[in-house]
Parts: structure tokens; sequence; C-alpha cells
């Protein structure tokens, strides 16, 4: 196992850069520090295996750690689905912003995707992670890697309503 100091200098350093993938999960600032805490704890308490590198274990930890939350809020929201515990929905509101910034259309986007595109997005994309790093974090393939991400890449194009061809990219400059 890595050295309680060590592993705390190597974690302080990956700080910034766990944060960016919580964020990217969670889709909010206020539940990805939740998970980044719960990640320092699990990573702080349980320690490192020999021969693991420090980012990929850390991002795994955060990865699984935040699967398990989805997952069991799934169940909550499956359960309180019962007609007498329903609430009015609210989305009027969110339908009436018709003027939003660029940034929180992606954002926007990105959680309409399924979790395992939207995680290699956030690898890749956001963390500039190689494909052999990401693949490493989620244990999967490369090749797994490489066809979720033009999958992905193609579903947030068709969200977004930009055009899938790469002619249409290149001469209108969008590229995601």
């Amino acid at each position: 196992m890595t050295t309680s100091v060590t592993l705390k200098g190597q974690l302080r350093e990956l700080l910034p850069a766990l944060r960016r993938f919580a964020i990217s999960l969670c889709g909010n600032v206020a539940d990805a520090d939740d998970l980044l805490q719960s990640t320092l704890e699990r990573l702080l308490s349980k320690g490192i295996p020999e021969q693991v590198e420090v980012m990929p274990w850390a991002f795994k930890v955060c990865r699984n750690l935040w699967l398990d939350d989805h997952r069991a809020r799934q169940v909550r929201e499956r359960a309180t689905q019962q007609p007498e515990l329903q609430q009015a929905s609210v989305d009027s509101d969110e339908a009436q912003m018709t003027d939003k910034l660029q940034l929180e259309d992606v954002d926007a986007a990105l959680h309409q995707l399924p979790h395992e595109q939207r995680t290699i997005l956030a690898l890749i994309a956001v963390q500039g992670l190689s494909y052999r790093e990401a693949a490493a974090i989620i244990g999967v393939p490369t090749g797994t890697i490489m066809s979720r991400l033009a999958r992905a890449r193609s579903k947030l194009a068709q969200i977004m309503g930009i055009a899938n061809d790469p002619l249409d990219q290149h001469q209108s400059g969008a590229s995601l």
C-alpha cells in the first residue's frame, strides 16, 4: 500500500481534476463535493493497492461511488412513483427558459446521455485523458472506449441540433 503521507500528497495534486470529474458526473457542485469527499474518505481509509497508479484508481473509486449512489437514487425514485406520493411537475419554468448560455445547453445535453457515454466524455474531453487511461479507469477495452466516445459525440450533436456531417462541422467550425 502507498504510505499515508505520499498518498495525501498525490491526492492533493489530483483534487482539482477529481473535482471536475465529480461535477461532470453529478451535474451540480453540491452533489459533486459530497461525492469528492466520499471518494477521498474511501481512498484514505482503504488505501491504494500495491502496483496501482493513484490517478486511475482515484477516478475509478469516484466513478464507482457515483454509480452506487445513482443506482440507489433510481430505486428510491421508482419507490416514490406511487400516485399518492407524486409532486406537481416544475418543468414549466425550465421550458420557458429560452435564453440559456451555451455551457448550460451542453451541460443539459450531457445529462441526457447514458451514464457510460457521459463518463467517457468527462474522462476524455473534460479531463484530457487518453483512451488507454480511460479504459483502465472504467475497466473496458480501448476499442469500447472509442466506440462509446463516438456514440456519445454523435448523440450529443443530435441532442444539441448540431449537424453530424463532418463537412458541415468543418464549415461551421463546430466540433465536439
